[in-house]
């Protein structure tokens, strides 16, 4: 698939490609990588999950990228813009293998995430949805300068879940990048 592709020191960000899908299905199987992603899920369901970003990025050309280590190819994990029908904002998620967490990588290719939705896409605000249980994701928002907007509410089927908006807007992200 053609799309953007975004170089930081460590990382190659692109858009998702079939070669993914086999890292993928193993962090979609990991009940704590996959907890606050739908939780632990087989092959055939983590494929529906993985062909809905492929799809996203086909039609629209706003989806996650896939998150590759520049050094080794190896997929790490996805992380980028989703917009989701009926989601409660222009969100900047992520989600990322558990050989890759506690590496800095999710700040580094949020980041850039980030200055795409702003700079490419011309989004005025990002954010993120955040079960208030989800520490690792709390402390990756507050350290790219995301702060608690309150409880937020998803579409169906995610109605019930206990989440809350983390964001910023561009204004707020271009006063820190300075």
């Amino acid at each position: 698939m053609t799309g953007p592709v975004i170089q930081t020191e460590r990382l190659t960000l692109r858009p998702i490609a079939l070669e993914d899908f086999p890292r993928w299905a193993e962090m979609m199987a990991d009940p704590e990588a996959a907890r606050f992603l739908g939780g632990a899920q087989p092959a055939a369901t983590a494929w529906r999950g993985f062909m809905t970003m492929a799809g996203a990025w086909s039609l629209t050309g706003v989806s996650m990228f896939s998150v590759i280590e520049r050094d080794s190819g190896r997929w790490l994990g996805r992380i980028g813009p989703w917009r989701p029908h009926d989601w409660p904002g222009t969100e900047v998620g992520w989600g990322l293998h558990p050989d890759a967490q506690g590496k800095g990588y999710g700040v580094e290719a949020a980041i850039a995430a980030i200055d795409y939705a702003f700079e490419v896409l011309g989004w005025t605000e990002v954010i993120h949805c955040i079960d208030p249980d989800n520490l690792p994701s709390i402390r990756l928002a507050e350290r790219i300068g995301s702060y608690n907007q309150g409880p937020t509410r998803l579409p169906p089927p995610f109605e019930q879940l206990a989440i809350e908006r983390w964001g910023q807007t561009r204004e707020e992200w271009q006063a820190r990048r300075r």
